[in-house]
């Protein structure tokens, strides 16, 4: 064995069965739940969350750019050695074993410091929510039920918040829900604007999570009305609520339950697009009911939704959607982008109740 590139399969040796092992943990659920989830993470995020709060940027966004840019620079180095032809007979099995390196270091790096939350035994369950099914006309007074309360939270003057308002609301939200189950226990916020709210909008992400810093992304762009929901959901994926259909329950029961009417519209708003999608598929003529009875300033609402997505929209978005419904799948959620919808279910068994008092 050369000695030049003896150093980098011992690297590649160790690192890929580290990567085996973590791979293979991912499908022992409960074990995730109690060793990482509930035990090391509650401490690596929070002290993430802790060092991210005290830089008034976002700072993963900024890690991000260093990571590309050192790819970047990687990148021009080889080409200049193909170039100069300075490439070794040795580089021929060393450059090649420390890209494979760099790859596993970031798949650990990934699933250490959050991705292994995808592997947790559902929320929902934890929540004790049941899984019930419903039928056409149920999922119909679903609707019904969250028109009505947008018709009166619509008398509620709507305002913008800023960031740091988004956060000390949805923090408080957070400790309000805390007093019903721990697993909404919020440590050490930190919220931050997107860097580039403009590239963002473009490729159509409302916010995301940066498992490099611990922070919730949120971008500001978004019309006033999406920014309390989409700051809840985030935040859930702070808490290790890996699933995006999950932090979109966690985002509602949060904001729902919000002392401030502008996080319950949002919410309220934000469940309603998901509910009209999966009726319009199933009855178009209980959708086009239904929509006539919603109050005109959420019609506006809906309008002003549309018009700020067709602003930024671009062929990106349909490409983008199809990779991230496959990244979904290899992380354990099989329906991929269709996993969304899940949130209907759980929304009905919620509120079944109050529906059959209709």
């Amino acid at each position: 064995m050369n000695v030049a590139y003896k150093p980098e399969i011992r690297k590649f040796v160790i690192l890929l069965s580290l990567s085996v092992i973590v791979f293979i943990a991912g499908f022992f659920n409960q074990l995730i739940e109690n060793i990482y989830s509930e035990g090391i993470y509650q401490i690596s995020s929070v002290a993430q969350r802790f060092i991210s709060s005290l830089v008034p940027f976002a700072l993963g966004d900024f890690l991000y750019l260093l990571l590309i840019l050192f790819v970047i620079w990687s990148l021009f180095l080889f080409y200049k050695k193909i170039v100069v032809k300075s490439l070794k007979k040795e580089d021929r099995v060393r450059i090649p074993l420390q890209v494979l390196n760099f790859i596993l270091i970031l798949y650990l790096l990934f699933k250490i410091l959050w991705g292994l939350n995808y592997s947790r035994p559902s929320i929902s369950k934890q929540l004790g929510i049941s899984d019930e099914k419903y039928n056409t006309t149920e999922l119909v007074l679903l609707g019904k039920f969250f028109i009505n309360k947008l018709n009166h939270l619509q008398k509620v003057q709507k305002t913008r918040s800023s960031i740091t308002e988004l956060e000390t609301k949805a923090k408080a939200g957070y400790d309000k829900m805390e007093q019903t189950n721990p697993i909404f226990k919020y440590r050490s916020p930190a919220v931050k604007p997107v860097l580039n709210s403009w590239i963002v909008t473009k490729i159509g992400i409302e916010g995301y999570y940066n498992p490099l810093s611990g922070e919730a992304n949120v971008n500001t762009r978004l019309p006033s009305i999406s920014l309390p929901f989409v700051t809840c959901h985030e935040i859930a994926h702070q808490l290790g609520i890996g699933r995006e259909d999950e932090a979109n329950l966690i985002g509602y029961l949060v904001a729902s339950n919000s002392t401030d009417p502008n996080f319950q519209y949002s919410a309220s708003y934000a469940m309603l697009k998901s509910i009209l999608f999966e009726i319009r598929i199933k009855s178009q003529e209980d959708y086009d009911t239904l929509y006539a009875t919603i109050n005109a300033g959420t019609i506006q609402d809906f309008k002003n939704d549309r018009d700020f997505w067709r602003k930024y929209n671009n062929e990106m978005f349909g490409y983008l959607d199809v990779a991230f419904d496959r990244f979904l799948k290899l992380n354990n959620q099989q329906k991929g982008t269709d996993s969304y919808q899940d949130i209907v279910l759980w929304l009905y068994n919620i509120h079944k109740k109050e529906l059959r008092n209709q």
